[in-house]
């Protein structure tokens, strides 16, 4: 009321872009999108039977792509449930899509914890989906008219929204480094999608919001670059280029099946100048060595 200067009471139509604005918006996540559409499809098909719709935002709140059932559409259509919808906190208040965007937090928003009086008949559960760079870049959303949903179904749609926003976030980062190699990282949170883009040099390029939270790699923008080393592998025995020279040797190795004159054609040496790095480095020719350090 205060920020935004909305009447709990107005009865207005949903606030919708233009049609051509709809299209550039939706050109400027075309990837993304594409990415996100299986997904969507297939949570739809798990909730779509129970008269419940699937929204995918961008960054401000405008519905971008949506599922629902044949039957349900001129409801949802009429409720703003729909293609170009602005569902931001500026123009409906406290609402799933909105609220999910501003507080950058999963919410489920149950009928009469809407803002908009018109809007309490419906229940909304949502979750942030983070783009490569860290930022918030869409939200994903189930909305609800039956009156006998339960706040207890209300939660387990909710965990399934979570599941599907991490699913799509993990996929478009895998998109938005094609070329290099994705690293899954352990960590306690089942929702979080901890991944990191690895070069052919092993250094880290890119990293999911969560995994830049728990290597300290900066919340959004592009990371600085660091060796994937520095982060999984361990400080002690070589450094450098003793240790960079190491691990080709070792690669070498086990692409040759431990066969000493064979990796040294491949690193384009001699045999007899692979033995002595070998023997300086402390690498045994047999393959089931090679991973020891």
């Amino acid at each position: 009321m205060v920020q935004h200067g909305l009447d709990p009471a107005e009865r207005r139509a949903p606030e919708r872009v233009e049609a051509a604005e709809l299209r550039q918006r939706q050109a400027g996540l075309e990837q993304f999108l594409q990415v996100a559409a299986p997904k969507l499809d297939q949570l739809f098909g798990l909730l779509g039977h129970s008269g419940c719709a699937v929204l995918l935002t961008d960054a401000e709140g405008v519905v971008l792509d949506q599922r629902c059932a044949e039957g349900d559409a001129s409801i949802f259509e009429d409720w703003g449930l729909w293609q170009g919808a602005d569902w931001s906190e500026a123009a409906e208040g406290t609402n799933g899509i909105g609220t999910c965007i501003a507080e950058d937090r999963r919410v489920i928003i149950h009928r009469d914890e809407h803002f908009l009086a018109r809007n309490t008949a419906m229940s909304c559960m949502d979750a942030p989906i983070y783009g490569a760079d860290g930022r918030i870049m869409a939200a994903l959303d189930v909305s609800s008219a039956r009156s006998d949903q339960t706040e207890a179904f209300n939660r387990l749609i909710g965990a399934m929204v979570a599941q599907t926003a991490r699913q799509i976030e993990a996929d478009n980062f895998r998109a938005a480094y094609p070329r290099a190699r994705i690293l899954y990282a352990d960590h306690d949170d089942s929702e979080a999608a901890m991944l990191l883009a690895v070069d052919g040099d092993d250094i880290v390029v890119g990293a999911t919001r969560a995994a830049r939270k728990a290597f300290g790699l900066g919340q959004a923008a592009a990371i600085r670059p660091v060796p994937a080393g520095d982060i999984f592998g361990r400080e002690d025995g070589p450094r450098g280029f003793e240790k960079a020279e190491r691990a080709a040797v070792i690669r070498a190795l086990a692409r040759a099946g431990g066969n000493v004159s064979e990796a040294a054609r491949a690193l384009g040496i001699g045999r007899a100048t692979l033995y002595r790095r070998m023997k300086r480095l402390g690498v045994n020719e047999s393959t089931g060595d090679l991973s020891q350090d």
